[in-house]
């Protein structure tokens, strides 16, 4: 998704609709006692034609889910299965959320319309499906900064407080209560794959794969991939190319999603579904977001070994309709892929040209070397040596031969960048809580976004071909 989405009309387009039938359960959504808009993403809504809802037909959209036109009758549970923690949970699924409908943006992409806490489902268990106030705020938060920094992230398009009180063990309760939209490029997971293994469902194995090859196109694999004409090995080498960018988009973000289980990734590469998210104070590879990763699984700079073992754990499914040897090779790319997308992804956010892989791994391990002498936090960095400047030592060496980009943006002459720290994080929660004031979370997301704009669209991955004798990915950002 690119930083200004361009206005397009309505286009409802269910096409998961004829894999219903087993890939979900229809639901309904709750019944809230109250709805009142908190926040509407006006530069989304534009983008899949509903900017023209007023208040109370947003409200019967985006609180009661009353069916858009042509599109899904009923919202849909989805069915997955996953690895939390390295431990497989075959009793999960949309515990709190939901398709709800389908559409096509204006360069005719399926884009997916998912909710939130809109109630309890088959997968709820004993949860109460719904979601607090200031867990929406937080995705809003995560969803904007993400997006600035290039991140390939699902969208928050609306969040609707709903009146509700609700009991957590991790909030002060009784907690304010919403119901969250988000858009997203897809709805499928690697869990969703995993279920269909242990069922042994080839023959609807092979029509999501198929679904997915035809709603998120991809390039064809390298000319020498084995097996390369098969849809499941297809698939497979667009997974990886697409998380090896993802991996290496958070890691020069800074960002700790904190919960990386099999069924929190999505099989378009998007970010997604944001819950203990942090920004790293300092650069810490061991950083944790989740106080209940006491074992640092998922810490900072574990994050691309989460995502490659989450990516064997696809290979593994997608057994079910190829032989190993073609999905294995495909899963050997992704560690030259990830370091050529950290390059590539470090020079934009720097403001210098990529000179390739050689020149840019020593570019980014000096500028590791930096942070970690200097205790300077990543969004500083980035900040205070744009196009280069202000460079000493080993970084300015390294950084001999590198262009600035074109153009200027008066962002970059303000003293401080913007950052997400935690603290400003609960500042903002608290303004809301205490005295009901989102003018803080108002003007947080016109900062971020304007700090987008100075970064302009992130480099995307410019074809799979990568040059012989790239360094191993664990030598960046571990």
């Amino acid at each position: 998704m690119s930083q200004e989405p361009q206005a397009s009309p309505y286009r409802p387009d269910p096409a998961i609709a004829p894999l219903a039938g087993w890939l979900g359960d229809a639901v309904e959504p709750a019944r809230f006692p109250q709805a009142t808009v908190r926040f509407r993403n006006r530069r989304w809504d534009r983008a899949i034609g509903l900017d023209d809802l007023d208040e109370a037909g947003w409200i019967a959209r985006f609180a009661r889910f009353d069916p858009l036109p042509g599109n899904l009758p009923r919202p849909l549970a989805l069915r997955y299965h996953g690895h939390q923690f390295r431990v497989y949970n075959p009793e999960i699924g949309d515990g709190r959320g939901f398709l709800f409908a389908q559409v096509r943006d204006g360069a005719g992409r399926l884009l997916d319309l998912g909710t939130k806490g809109s109630g309890q489902t088959p997968y709820s268990r004993t949860a109460d499906g719904r979601l607090t106030l200031k867990g929406a705020v937080r995705e809003i938060l995560a969803t904007e900064m993400l997006e600035a920094l290039g991140v390939y992230t699902s969208k928050t398009l609306s969040v609707i407080e709903t009146g509700e009180e609700l009991v957590r063990h991790d909030e002060p309760s009784p907690a304010r209560s919403a119901v969250m939209v988000r858009l997203s490029h897809g709805h499928v997971r690697i869990g969703t794959f995993q279920r269909l293994l242990v069922l042994e469902e080839a023959g609807q194995m092979a029509q999501l794969v198929d679904y997915c090859l035809a709603q998120f196109p991809g390039p064809p694999p390298p000319e020498e991939a084995p097996g390369r004409g098969e849809p499941a090995v297809i698939l497979m080498h667009q997974a990886v190319e697409r998380m090896a960018d993802l991996a290496a988009a958070w890691m020069v973000a800074g960002f700790v999603h904190g919960v990386l289980n099999t069924d929190n990734i999505n099989i378009t590469g998007e970010s997604f579904d944001y819950g203990p998210w942090r920004w790293l104070p300092a650069w810490d590879p061991g950083f944790t977001a989740a106080y209940f990763d006491q074992g640092g699984l998922y810490a900072f700079g574990r994050q691309p070994e989460a995502v490659n073992w989450n990516l064997g754990q696809l290979a593994v499914a997608l057994r079910l309709l190829a032989e190993a040897p073609p999905l294995i090779a495909a899963l050997d790319r992704f560690g030259p892929l990830y370091m050529a997308a950290v390059g590539r992804r470090w020079c934009w956010r720097l403001g210098v040209e990529p000179r390739g892989p050689e020149r840019d791994g020593p570019l980014v391990a000096a500028s590791e070397q930096a942070m970690r002498e200097s205790g300077e936090p990543p969004d500083r960095f980035f900040h205070r040596h744009r196009g280069g400047r202000a460079a000493e030592g080993d970084l300015a060496r390294a950084l001999e031969g590198y262009r600035p980009v074109a153009g200027t943006h008066p962002y970059w002459d303000e003293d401080a960048p913007q950052a997400m720290p935690i603290e400003e994080v609960e500042s903002i929660w608290s303004a809301i809580e205490r005295d009901d004031d989102w003018g803080p979370l108002e003007a947080k997301v016109e900062a971020v976004r304007r700090m987008g704009a100075a970064h302009g669209r992130a480099p995307r991955p410019q074809g799979h071909r990568l040059p012989e004798g790239e360094a191993g990915w664990q030598k960046i950002g571990l």
